[in-house]
């Protein structure tokens, strides 16, 4: 069974369609719209039009806060990624771009609103027979991090899964936790935290706020982005480049996660990062270790549990941890007028796009 592309608008009509192939974009950034079907909350015919599998499992991706107005290209990664995986999901990209390209402060009142859409869009779906709250998993990047969490704390029911890639920490930062990600927003909340800072700019959130947190490299500094220094990369003109390489980090490492399975990373629980380093929390005894990225697994612990690896510079990422007595891991342990387009990625050949 292939699987297609499905886009939910709002702010636009058009839904863009499209086979299990890599989804292509348009000049704008934004994907095509020359093969499609439109998808649109209440009407049912786009459903089985574009192949939705009600008994599939069903993934929303969720993009963050734009400077460009466009799709970045780790989104056709992920979309890609997620196809490979499970051939047979339905694969919904949220766009909501036009709220997300504002000043901060504005995109960021805006994502209770989409999360609030997205609710609205899961309980419609629960209407339809054999369809679970169960099978869907709510994947945020930075910004749409939050936003799954707005989506899992007003539907009505448990989406099964929210991934929070490197939330956005600026006005989230200490945040009541109906007003960001947090571990009541699903039944298995797992976080990758990217780029938090102790000191000077955080673009992540600092604090736990699922039911996992992973700290990659410590949570404050990826191999291969380059300077470690905020103002020293200011001075060198790389300040874009880093902010940029080691935030979206966590999106690399959650397609890492998807096509690199005979590679997989795994993550020690440990209070802080400098223990971790020293080589004292290396054990998977009590659920103290856990796969990352896709692969995480829900635990007994109920929340904030805070988890560390070092990784390399590129895919694969995973890099064995220093060894520490003989507690390692292995392997097998391990519509018009609406600002928001939804992207399925469904089970049908493309067809030309009629107006």
């Amino acid at each position: 069974m292939r699987n297609t592309v499905l886009q939910l608008c709002l702010w636009s009509a058009y839904c863009y369609f499209a086979t299990g192939d890599p989804a292509p974009r348009g000049p704008e950034g934004r994907l095509q719209e020359h093969e499609g079907c439109d998808l649109s909350l209440g009407h049912s015919q786009p459903l089985e039009d574009c192949g939705f599998n009600v008994t599939a499992k069903t993934f929303f991706i969720i993009h963050g806060w734009t400077m460009s107005g466009m799709f970045e290209n780790w989104l056709y990664k992920l979309v890609s990624a997620l196809q490979t995986r499970e051939k047979g999901a339905n694969v919904v990209v949220v766009d909501w771009l036009p709220l997300a390209h504002q000043l901060y402060v504005d995109a960021v009142n805006n994502t209770r609103h989409v999360g609030l859409s997205i609710a609205k869009m899961l309980d419609w779906l629960q209407g339809k027979e054999d369809f679970s709250l169960g099978n869907v998993h709510l994947i945020g990047y930075s910004l749409g991090a939050h936003v799954a969490g707005y989506a899992g704390n007003f539907v009505k029911g448990t989406v099964g899964r929210i991934t929070g890639l490197d939330p956005a920490g600026p006005l989230f930062e200490g945040a009541d936790i109906h007003k960001r990600l947090s571990p009541d927003d699903a039944d298995f909340v797992d976080v990758l935290h990217t780029y938090t800072r102790s000191f000077g700019l955080s673009i992540g959130i600092q604090m736990p706020v699922g039911h996992i947190d992973i700290y990659p490299n410590g949570g404050d500094f990826q191999p291969g982005c380059g300077l470690n220094d905020v103002l020293g990369s200011i001075a060198y003109g790389t300040i874009a480049e880093v902010l940029k390489c080691e935030h979206e980090r966590a999106v690399h490492l959650f397609v890492d996660s998807l096509v690199n399975q005979d590679k997989p990373s795994f993550a020690f629980q440990c209070t802080d990062s400098n223990r971790f380093k020293k080589g004292i929390c290396l054990s998977c005894r009590k659920n103290r270790c856990n796969s990352i990225g896709y692969n995480a697994k829900k635990t007994r612990n109920k929340r904030n549990s805070k988890m560390y690896l070092k990784t390399r510079a590129g895919m694969p990422f995973r890099e064995l941890a220093p060894r520490a007595g003989s507690s390692q891991c292995s392997g097998d342990r391990a519509k018009p007028g609406s600002p928001i387009r939804w992207l399925l990625c469904g089970n049908v050949p493309p067809r030309a796009w009629k107006s």
